[in-house]
């Protein structure tokens, strides 16, 4: 739970207030702000507190700032001294002890080195990816995998009780769909022609897509699901059971044969995240809260509410009444509830059902209405509607050789989770993805992604983690070793320092990145650190100096390798110890 920057600011802000109130002698002051310079030659620190107080104080402020410093004694403390810049401003200067304390803290907390208990243990779940299970998962739910995964295990690190869960649509529209176009593939593999190729084309893969192409022979209904995998479900029931639907209704065939698949899609689904470094704690299937009555326990209580009417045969929820740009329909005029009830229910079981703090969704760029239709329907079940946090998340364009990448849709594929990780390492993907705030567009650079350069920004922090495992092995040869209780005090040249200032900015970086739900934060500050530290080595030698300088440096390395360690395993990547 170290957090030596964060402790720093704080001893100043309070070194700052309590002088300045002594020269203030009773006048109210403004708040005043401490951040930390971009240039380290104005501080490790800076305050506008003189700047601030001029009007209040009617002084100019640079006289309140030699007031306010003339009223602090620094020995004792973190800092070595002050000056005063521009207009007014106080700017800090940390003690060289500073520097060495931290490096020794940073190993002694180790693998927990960026933990914090900022979050003092409220709940978080973080629902992502819930792609829809009657296909593969797509480029997009491969962005939503590494941005929740990463925003979930930020939230951890950030000292927040945080689980993960899985949304499955697994009733609804979307499955009545699914099992209507395997209904028809079915049809057309136990057809004549069906067997013909069969018998042509053993492998099912190879049969599907032939089927898939061959429109003229077999065509399928407008709006229904076209991908190859439909095609290899039927086969597939095909060959297990044989032709036992074929003379069944319609509404039996389609309904079996989405029983069927559904659940193998599921565990595909599940395999295929595993693949990709996420597990979850939860899968938490639609088709329960319809089974359990909470779909129609949630229709009583929004009409309990007084915020429902009833209008051409339909049931509607007054969702203007929250800032939303129009009423929205909750049971149709077939007493058919919308699609948006169960996913109201849902949101009602996160957050009092099962009680959690905050319920944190990460959504695609076409949920921007979606957001407001959920908020106004918690406002009116007596939900505090901040208590649901909405991540938008924009799409991803794929890049190779300067030229986006198309989708296939002759094949009846699109670019999947699998077929990316298939041409770029898991790390890369993982990394990339979160190379950008949320909400921004992104292209994927699928050339530089799998470059072994420092172009590419994770092979540069991996490098950088690889190549203090490398000096540290290497010297131990030497016999050098890191040494917790060397002379820390020795590392004070401005390479040295400025890669420790940097070090020292991890936990604060994992709880900006938890709070704004941004792990862009966490991969620049991981290129950033990887930089800092190659500035550092190619300054600072360590093999060939006298041994207390060389045995600090060594261990300076250490604090540094635990650091990249920590960040890394918060984006799910690996740190290599060799490359």
């Amino acid at each position: 739970m170290i957090d030596n920057i964060k402790a720093a600011e704080d001893s100043f802000r309070e070194l700052i207030f309590k002088a300045r109130e002594i020269v203030a002698n009773g006048v109210t002051l403004p708040e005043f702000g401490v951040e930390i310079p971009g240039d380290k030659s104005h501080g490790d620190f800076a305050t506008n507190a003189a700047l601030c107080s001029s009007k209040a104080l009617k002084m100019p402020p640079r006289k309140i700032a030699e007031e306010i410093l003339s009223k602090i004694d620094f020995s004792g403390t973190c800092f070595s001294h002050a000056e005063i810049a521009g207009p007014g401003f106080i700017n800090v200067f940390l003690a060289d002890s500073w520097f060495g304390d931290t490096v020794k803290s940073i190993i002694e907390a180790d693998e927990n080195y960026g933990r914090t208990n900022h979050g003092a243990g409220k709940s978080r779940l973080v629902e992502f990816v819930s792609a829809n299970p009657t296909g593969p998962m797509h480029i997009g739910n491969a962005r939503g995998g590494a941005l929740g995964d990463v925003i979930a295990e930020s939230l951890d690190w950030a000292g927040y009780k945080t689980e993960r869960e899985f949304y499955v649509n697994d009733a609804g529209q979307q499955v009545i769909k699914f099992g209507a176009s395997l209904g028809a593939r079915y049809l057309q593999v136990c057809s004549e022609a069906g067997k013909k190729i069969a018998a042509q084309f053993p492998d099912t893969e190879n049969f599907a897509q032939k089927i898939y192409d061959d429109i003229e022979n077999f065509p399928m209904s407008e709006g229904l699901y076209l991908g190859t995998d439909i095609l290899i479900h039927a086969k597939n029931y095909y060959d297990t059971f044989g032709e036992i639907l074929k003379d069944e209704t319609d509404e039996k065939r389609n309904e079996t044969l989405a029983d069927y698949a559904l659940p193998i899609n599921i565990n595909g689904l599940e395999r295929d995240l595993k693949r990709y470094g996420i597990t979850y704690d939860n899968w938490f299937k639609e088709s329960t809260l319809h089974n359990s009555g909470a779909v129609d326990e949630i229709i009583k209580k929004l009409k309990e509410s007084g915020y429902t009417y009833e209008a051409d045969g339909a049931i509607w929820l007054r969702t203007t009444e929250f800032g939303d740009e129009k009423d929205r329909v909750l049971v149709r005029a077939n007493g058919v509830p919308t699609y948006v009830v169960p996913d109201i229910a849902y949101h009602y079981d996160k957050l009092v059902k099962r009680g959690f703090d905050k319920a944190v969704d990460i959504l695609g760029a076409d949920h921007h209405g979606y957001i407001m239709r959920i908020k106004a329907a918690l406002s009116a079940l007596g939900v505090d509607p901040d208590r649901l946090d909405i991540v938008i998340m924009q799409m991803v364009m794929l890049v190779r050789n300067g030229e986006a990448v198309k989708l296939s849709k002759r094949s009846g594929k699109a670019i999947t989770l699998n077929t990316l990780l298939d041409e770029i390492p898991i790390d890369a993907a993982r990394f990339f993805f979160n190379l950008r705030e949320p909400n921004s567009h992104f292209e994927m650079d699928l050339d530089l992604a799998v470059e072994e350069s420092s172009k590419n920004p994770v092979y540069y922090v991996e490098y950088a983690h690889a190549r203090i495992c490398s000096i540290i092995r290497n010297l131990a040869q030497d016999g050098l070793s890191p040494d917790v209780n060397a002379d820390l005090s020795l590392l004070v040249t401005p390479e040295e320092k400025n890669l420790i200032s940097n070090e020292a900015l991890l936990p604060q970086t994992i709880i900006q990145a938890a709070e704004e739900y941004n792990p862009s934060l966490l991969t620049r500050y991981a290129t950033e650190t990887a930089s800092a530290f190659h500035k550092f080595y190619d300054k600072c030698r360590i093999k060939g100096e006298e041994q207390a300088l060389a045995t600090a440096r060594l261990t300076l390395c250490l604090s540094v390798k635990i650091t990249l360690r920590n960040t890394l395993k918060i984006l799910g990547i690996k740190a290599p110890e060799k490359m």
